[in-house]
């Protein structure tokens, strides 16, 4: 097929673009095989270059010959086209709803990206599994890289390359994944260094009504455990929805056969509540009443911010057990690819301040999400506009964003990247030029042959000037473990994507660059009080571990 097949109108002039709070611009409209392109002669005129594949909904209106599309994107995103003409605003409509909807996975525009940069460091080889490993080799020599998974047979979610307990063989490791769903045995997902102790993750154990055991997986997750210690394991899912799932033949695990662990129920909303929690935030952000009464209701109504402190209330805990209960953690819920890797990714937020860096949060993106198997085409096929019935999609990495920027927003100088990173990670899951992100799975991204034929996000990421451009300049290295506060009063609206298209948003960022200038060049004794805090604060740490 090609693209010039389904372009019925490639040019129309006389184009009016209407976007909020912004002048409108008159010239071309150009569509392309990936773009819609509006172009000007105006001066000062910024051209228009619209991905189709960040477009999530058109809405046609007629008013005699002259047409109008409303175009919904999936960035959160609203603009207008006046076309003049009936006949070629029907065209323009009908072909952006084709173009924005192609499931070949080979017609995405990744595979026909070509940089026009230069490419200093490739970003698919920028955080392999072996190398994360050799970080582990140095700390503890109690943990292997196993290659069990070599072909993905074992576990069509799972990396090639996993960590697991020194003392545990390949054949033990296929047995406890026929005993988890999906194949998902338990994998080491972090080592705190502090104290030796371990965060690991899974799908749920098959145990089904009649209460099957896996001595094989007593085994794995046991081999975690140091002399005289217990572990806790953190079920995103509250006590009834595990009972359930028994009757599917999944469940959970039985203190009976796991007696050294404990377990928690953490309830964590699924998939298609989050989707549509998502759908009742734009909405409510995108109200025109206002009313500052209706507007607060209908974003309480949502739920979005009972989901962000639901997740970061888990990540706490599992960050707690670890670094000052000095236990091993086993996190899963269902499939162990969305709750699950929220929580653990959060959690070493918390915990490392490696994961704080540009490099390391992009480690931790890498290795927590795209090699842990979160379905990233499927959960990001639609954003919040879409007229289409939900099927899998759901703002799951989203929130996770959105968690992370909140304990930014409370600890500003202890994060090498300001929020500018996370929302440029928002606009790539969904829409992107980049293959970072295609597939869902390390499988199928292999099956695709995305590391030869497509660009890495991290390779645009990592050139120096546009590090510079997402660093954040009050940044501190702060060494130590941070809390973030999940009191309803400390978890604000991420005004950065939700409010970013209004005039509102606009001026807060205009304020908080304003703000940040002042700090930093004209306030160095706070800074230097700051750091000196920080200083005796890392020496009390350092005599009390002494003590013990």
């Amino acid at each position: 097929m090609e693209f010039a097949e389904l372009i019925k109108t490639p040019r129309v002039d006389g184009v009016v673009l209407r976007r909020p709070f912004l002048p409108t611009v008159e010239g071309t409209l150009c569509l392309t095989g990936h773009h819609l392109i509006l172009s000007s002669r105006q001066d000062n005129t910024e051209e228009l270059w619209l991905l189709h594949a960040n477009i999530d909904a058109i809405e046609k209106r007629f008013v005699g010959s002259l047409g109008t599309i409303i175009v919904k994107c999936k960035d959160l995103r609203v603009i207008q086209l006046d076309i003049p003409g009936m006949e070629e605003c029907l065209n323009i409509a009908s072909s952006i709803e084709v173009l924005s909807t192609l499931d070949s996975v080979s017609l995405m525009y990744p595979f026909f990206y070509r940089p026009m940069f230069q490419v200093i460091e490739d970003g698919w080889k920028s955080f392999l599994p072996e190398d994360a490993f050799k970080d582990l080799e140095s700390m503890t020599e109690e943990w292997r890289l196993s290659d069990v998974n070599k072909d993905y047979s074992v576990c069509s979610s799972y990396p090639p390359l996993v960590a697991v307990p020194k003392d545990v063989d390949d054949d033990t490791l296929r047995k406890a994944a026929a005993f988890r769903h999906g194949g998902r045995f338990p994998v080491l997902s972090y080592y705190h260094k502090k104290n030796g102790m371990v965060m690991m993750r899974s799908g749920q154990p098959l145990t089904g009504t009649n209460g099957r055991r896996c001595k094989e997986d007593e085994k794995l997750i046991n081999a975690t455990l140091r002399a005289g210690k217990r572990g806790y394991i953190i079920d995103t899912r509250t006590v009834s929805v595990a009972q359930q799932a028994k009757a599917r033949g999944g469940g959970f695990e039985s203190e009976a056969n796991y007696p050294q662990w404990r377990r928690i129920h953490k309830a964590i909303e699924r998939s298609s509540i989050l989707q549509e929690s998502l759908i009742k935030l734009v909405e409510a952000c995108n109200d025109q009443s206002h009313s500052m009464d209706r507007w607060l209701s209908k974003l309480e109504a949502s739920n979005w911010q009972t989901h962000v402190k639901e997740i970061l209330t888990t990540a706490c805990l599992a960050a707690q057990c670890i670094d000052r209960e000095g236990a091993s953690v086993l996190v899963h819920g269902t499939e162990g690819t969305d709750s699950t890797l929220q929580v653990t990714s959060l959690a070493q937020i918390i915990l490392d301040p490696a994961c704080r860096t540009i490099q390391g949060f992009q480690a931790l993106v890498e290795r927590e999400w795209l090699q842990a198997g979160h379905p990233f085409q499927q959960r990001c096929s639609q954003s919040a506009y879409s007229n289409s019935k939900p099927r899998c999609e759901a703002p799951v990495f989203l929130l996770f964003l959105d968690c992370v920027w909140q304990i930014l927003r409370q600890f500003p100088c202890s994060f090498q990247f300001s929020q500018h990173f996370l929302v440029l990670l928002f606009e790539h899951t969904y829409a992107s030029q980049f293959g970072t992100f295609m597939g869902n799975s390390a499988s199928e991204r292999s099956k695709l042959n995305l590391s030869q034929k497509t660009v890495s996000l991290w390779s645009w990421v990592n050139r120096p000037q546009e590090v510079e451009r997402l660093s954040n300049p009050l940044y501190e290295a702060n060494c130590l473990v941070i809390w973030p506060s999940v009191a309803p009063q400390s978890l604000l609206l991420w005004e950065g994507v939700f409010l970013r298209w209004k005039r509102s948003s606009r001026c807060l960022d205009e304020a908080y660059d304003e703000m940040v200038h002042i700090i930093q060049y004209n306030n160095k004794e706070l800074q230097n009080k700051v750091n000196n805090l920080r200083r005796q604060l890392a020496q009390l740490e350092t005599e009390e571990e002494e003590e013990d």
